[in-house]
């Protein structure tokens, strides 16, 4: 099917609907020593010195357009920007009894919602930091040891969750007595609880006009917490420069959200840089309107991402990759839902990992087929610590992994590293640091300031640095077989997931330190079924079915023949019957798989998977099936 795809864009040329995209001009420096310095000759416009600054413009502008609407009982609540902006200074004066402070923040335990973003934005308004947290570590894990850790470090001096039932047990466990509680429901026993509805009612006081005066580009707007892919939570400081100035860098690149304002519907979990910075401060910058999406990128969640772009056409949609391919089975046999998505699109945008070539050439198939027009799946490259906006394509590439170039005003570095050019950057947008964690800080800037993002990059064309970057994998992820040879880990995970697609998810390789590479492979579960249909049993039944193992095996036999040698070659993999698990750190609530956390937590099938006489459960170019 992806064949097809590319035919139908190749042969008949359907021309993109029309949309103001930014330039792709870009200065390029060499030295002596194989660094390279990139940075785009254009100058950055000015941007707000705080990022409420633009809720207080619109609230004056177009104070009754819609802002954001989340569902509640099936219908949607709406609030508009003059609406918003009453209720943050009301808050927002509640909160400046409370004698809240960087060292005392407000910390957010409950996901997206109005009331969490009221908060949010009521903190900021008057210089107080918020720190927004995965309700995962509140919820699905079992012994609070994310929390614990990032409560140890932030110190808050209140703490808000939606619903004081479903978060009793670890308010129990990890909030501090002394700390208040501000609940919309369901107050837990035993603890002094404050309703949130009485900051809501605080008649607002030139108190909070004041305060808001005082915020300056220097001000701490928010801590935002790392994923934990690669170690530890890290409070990352986000200041108010870093946010705005984001944002103008976003705008300069799609400079169509000045010509109409957007119209979004997200997931993003605001506790990532993602949804709480990028995407919801897009609507926020540029006077748009932002539907909070319930739903999720996983079976039994994505249903309602689906019910919601029944309604709902986005100018703008973001997702993550496995965001997309959840959601690609409902456009292919939905006329109605396509439509729907189609009509107002002018950009699809993928984040948190590279798209698959197969899933990106589906929805250009189905966008032509749709609407008779192609519509850009663009990219960029980010971290927590970028705000998180750094690179970004704002053209068509061959290649899905094609991040682009460097923003407005923020200047790449590409390090020569084992083979390798490892990526850092500089610019308004990074952060000054971690909350109290001097020695992590130091290490993350070289001796010239730029951030180390830990990802590598690779040119497209390296006669034309102007078609832009290729995402190259996470330095931290590669590792050396027992020959010494280097594996890169992105390029041949990256490979396999097209090569395998629609019947994988992911893939984790094995083999630090080993002969030969194996691989642990993250199976989609729904198209592998279509392979074994009369299998009515769990995942185990199916990806045990010979039907479904000999795909595999030819696929496998593909991968082989275009091995140029052991950093590349696939000796054997095992399909995995259980998911990677959250709770023991296996996977981000993004999507986001922590390859070492995985090998760790999966060492007995490691083990399996290399053992002199393979198990029935491996699956080797010599396996009999």
């Amino acid at each position: 099917m992806a064949q097809a795809a590319q035919d139908i864009t190749d042969r008949t040329k359907p021309p993109f609907r029309p949309v103001r995209l930014g330039s792709r001009d870009c200065i390029i420096e060499r030295k002596d020593d194989g660094t390279v310095y990139l940075r785009s000759p254009h100058k950055l416009p000015a941007y707000p010195q705080s990022i409420t600054q633009c809720l207080v413009d619109w609230a004056g502008r177009t104070p009754d357009t819609v802002y954001m609407a989340d569902r509640v009982d099936g219908a949607w609540r709406k609030t508009t920007y003059a609406d918003t902006l009453a209720r943050v200074r009301r808050i927002g004066t509640a909160l400046l009894k409370r004698k809240l402070s960087p060292e005392r923040p407000i910390a957010i335990l409950s996901g997206n919602e109005l009331e969490h973003h009221w908060l949010g934005l009521a903190a900021m308004h008057i210089g107080v930091p918020y720190a927004p947290i995965s309700p995962a570590y509140s919820l699905i894990s079992t012994d609070f040891a994310n929390l614990k850790h990032i409560f140890g470090k932030i110190t808050p001096g209140l703490v808000f969750v939606n619903d004081g039932a479903k978060f009793a047990r670890a308010i129990e466990q990890i909030v501090p007595a002394d700390v208040e509680i501000v609940v919309l429901r369901n107050p837990p026993a035993g603890r002094k609880v404050t309703l949130f509805s009485e900051l809501e009612n605080e008649p607002a006081t030139a108190a909070v006009d004041a305060a808001f005066a005082k915020v300056n580009a220097d001000t701490i707007g928010k801590f935002l917490f790392t994923s934990g892919s690669t170690g530890q939570p890290k409070g990352v400081i986000n200041t108010q420069r870093m946010m705005t100035s984001n944002q103008a860098m976003i705008r300069a690149a799609m400079p169509y959200f000045e010509d109409e304002p957007p119209i979004v519907l997200d997931w993003a979990p605001w506790h990532h840089t993602a949804g709480s910075n990028h995407d919801v401060h897009i609507v926020l910058y540029n006077g748009g309107t932002f539907y909070v999406d319930e739903g999720k990128p996983v079976p039994g969640a994505i249903e309602a991402t689906v019910r919601n772009l029944r309604e709902i056409s986005p100018t703008w949609y973001f997702n993550v990759p496995k965001g997309f391919e959840a959601l690609l089975p409902y456009m292919q046999k939905d006329e109605a839902l396509r439509r729907t998505f189609y009509k107002d699109l002018k950009v699809l945008w993928y984040a948190a990992a590279g798209v698959s070539q197969y899933v990106s050439d589906e929805y250009t198939r189905l966008a032509v087929e749709t609407i008779g027009q192609r519509i850009h799946f663009l990219t960029g490259l980010g971290s927590t610590e970028t705000a998180p906006y750094a690179i970004g394509r704002t053209w068509e590439s061959k290649r899905a992994a094609n991040v682009g170039l460097p923003g407005l005003d923020t200047e790449a570095k590409l390090v020569p590293n084992d083979g390798k050019l490892e990526l850092r950057v500089k610019g308004p947008n990074i952060t000054p640091g971690y909350w109290r964690e001097p020695v992590l800080t130091a290490k993350a800037y070289d001796e010239e300031g730029f951030y180390r993002i830990g990802d590598a990059v690779a040119f497209e064309d390296p006669n034309d640095p102007g078609m832009g970057l290729v995402f190259d994998g996470r330095i931290a992820e590669d590792f050396k077989l027992s020959t010494g040879t280097w594996v890169s880990t992105g390029r041949l995970r990256a490979r396999m997931i097209d090569l395998f697609a629609p019947y994988v998810r992911d893939v984790v390789l094995a083999g630090p330190d080993r002969d030969d590479l194996g691989a642990l492979i993250f199976p989609d579960i729904d198209s592998c079924r279509m392979l074994a249909p009369d299998v009515k049993g769990e995942a185990a039944a199916v990806i045990a079915d010979p039907r479904v193992r000999k795909e595999f095996q030819n696929r496998l036999a593909v991968l082989t023949k275009e091995s140029t040698g052991s950093s590349n070659l696939i000796a054997r993999m095992m399909i995995m019957a259980d998911p990677p698990s959250m709770d023991v750190g296996e996977a981000t609530d993004k999507g986001s798989i922590n390859q070492r956390n995985v090998l760790r937590q999966r060492a007995a099938l490691v083990d399996e998977l290399y053992a002199a006489t393979p198990s029935p459960r491996t699956i080797t170019l010599k396996t009999s099936l």
